[in-house]
């Protein structure tokens, strides 16, 4: 039962963190291609790790994360009106880059079977 209860938080936490730093927070810095990719609360409530996808090249990433640790009181301040429970999370952002590593891994994969298919129309 509470495990699904901080799941449901994580998720909430999640949503409403993409919504400030898309629509309120004004910080040049964070990039337009900056998502959320994930939330994870701890049981307590009192800490919540945000993962953080940025495209773009490592000044894009490097500005954007600076960015977010700088508003991340302004985050959390807004965090708290808009979800009403005790405790508002301290927040950390975590650089992800899961997505930048698949399509790297998928651009692979394609070079490599189209070198097979070469191959085999030589044959």
């Amino acid at each position: 039962m509470r495990h699904q209860r901080i799941d449901r938080i994580s998720e909430e936490v999640k949503k409403e963190v993409s919504r400030i730093i898309r629509e309120e927070v004004k910080d040049p810095r964070i990039g337009q291609l900056a998502s959320i990719l994930r939330a994870d609360v701890s049981g307590d409530l009192r800490l919540a790790k945000i993962y953080v996808s940025v495209l773009g090249d490592d000044n894009e990433r490097a500005s954007t994360m600076a960015g977010l640790t700088r508003a991340a009181g302004f985050i959390r301040k807004e965090l708290g009106r808009a979800l009403k429970i005790r405790y508002v999370p301290e927040l950390s952002f975590i650089l992800d880059t899961s997505i930048e590593y698949s399509v790297d891994i998928s651009k692979k994969i394609r070079e490599v079977t189209s070198q097979q298919e070469k191959a085999n129309e030589d044959d």
